[in-house]
C-alpha cells in the first residue's frame, strides 16, 4: 500500500515539474493596421525549434487556418503576407504540445488612412508614438487623435506621442486626416510586467475570436488537470481495493482461528 502511494505521489511531481516552450509572435512593420497590398512578415520567436510552432489565425471566413493553407508563404518559423482585407484577423502561434503564444489583431483597410500604433503590449512608463499615415501623400499631414471615441488632440505633424503611459491611457484610439479620411480603431494594452499572453491588440470581428483560452496554458492546463484527476482517482481506487483485501484477509484469519466448543452430551453429565 505505501509503494503504491509513493508511486502515485512520484507521478503526481513530474507531471507538475513538467516544463514547455514558449513562442512570442512579432510582426514586422511593427502596427496592427495596413493598407491594401502591404507586406507583412509575422515570425514565431521561439526559445527550442523542437517544440514545432506553427503560425494559425481566425478571420471572418476562416478558422484556425495556417499558413501556407491558402494564404500566406512560409519562410522558416515565419510567414510572408502580401495582405488584404480577407487577411483581418487573429494571429498566434500554436506548438505541437498545444501551448500558444502572444495573439495579435490585424487590420486590413481599403481606405486611405490608417493609425500605426503598438501591435503589442507596452510597459507603463514608456513613450508611446501614435502615426496617422495616407496611402499616397507624405506622412506628416495634420490629423486628430481619438480615444475611446473622445478627441484628445490635434497634431501638425500627423504623430503624437504619449509620455509615460499609465494604465488609464489604455482603450481603443484612431486618426482623422481632414480631406482624407479615417482611420480604423486601434486597441492599446498597457502592462506593468512582460508578457507574452496579451490581449488582441484591437476589438476583433465576432467571427474572429481566438481560440479557447485553456490552450493559452503552458503544458495545456486542461490537460494536466484532468490527467491529475485520472491519476488520483486511479490511486483511490487502487487504495480502495487494498483496503477491501486487507479486511477479508482479517476476517478469514478471525474465522480459521475460531474454535467452537464441544458439543454438551447427556453421557458426559452422567
Amino acid at each position: 500500500m505505501k509503494e503504491t502511494s509513493l508511486q502515485c505521489l512520484l507521478i503526481l511531481i513530474s507531471l507538475l515539474s513538467c516544463t514547455t516552450h514558449q513562442a512570442r509572435l512579432t510582426v514586422s512593420p511593427s502596427s496592427s493596421q495596413f493598407f491594401i497590398r502591404d507586406f507583412v512578415s509575422l515570425s514565431c520567436e521561439e526559445d527550442d525549434s523542437s517544440a514545432g510552432w506553427t503560425l494559425r489565425r481566425n478571420t471572418s471566413k476562416q478558422q484556425r487556418t495556417q499558413c501556407g493553407d491558402g494564404w500566406g508563404k512560409p519562410a522558416g518559423s515565419s510567414c510572408d503576407i502580401n495582405v488584404f482585407p480577407l487577411d483581418s484577423g487573429v494571429y498566434w502561434c500554436e506548438s505541437r504540445e498545444g501551448p500558444i503564444s502572444n495573439m495579435v489583431n490585424l487590420t486590413v483597410t481599403g481606405g486611405s488612412v490608417i493609425l500605426q500604433s503598438p501591435v503589442l503590449p507596452v510597459m507603463e512608463g514608456d513613450d508611446v508614438t501614435l502615426l496617422c499615415r495616407t496611402k499616397t501623400t507624405p506622412s506628416n499631414l495634420p490629423a486628430a487623435f481619438y480615444k475611446d471615441g473622445s478627441l484628445i488632440r490635434k497634431q501638425p505633424t500627423g504623430h503624437m506621442t504619449i509620455q509615460h503611459v499609465s494604465r488609464s491611457d489604455e482603450g481603443l484610439y484612431k486618426c482623422d486626416i481632414s480631406g482624407h479620411g479615417e482611420s480604423p480603431s486601434s486597441w492599446i494594452t498597457v502592462t506593468g510586467e512582460h508578457t507574452t499572453t496579451p490581449p488582441p491588440t484591437s476589438t476583433p470581428p465576432p467571427t474572429s475570436t481566438p481560440p479557447p483560452d485553456f490552450s493559452c496554458v503552458p503544458l495545456s492546463l486542461f490537460s494536466l488537470v484532468l490527467t491529475v484527476s485520472v491519476i488520483s482517482s486511479v490511486c483511490v481506487l487502487v487504495l480502495l481495493v487494498l483496503l477491501v483485501l486487507l479486511v477479508r484477509r482479517q476476517v478469514q484469519r478471525k474465522t480459521e482461528n475460531f474454535k467452537p466448543e464441544p458439543d454438551v452430551v447427556y453421557s458426559s453429565l452422567k
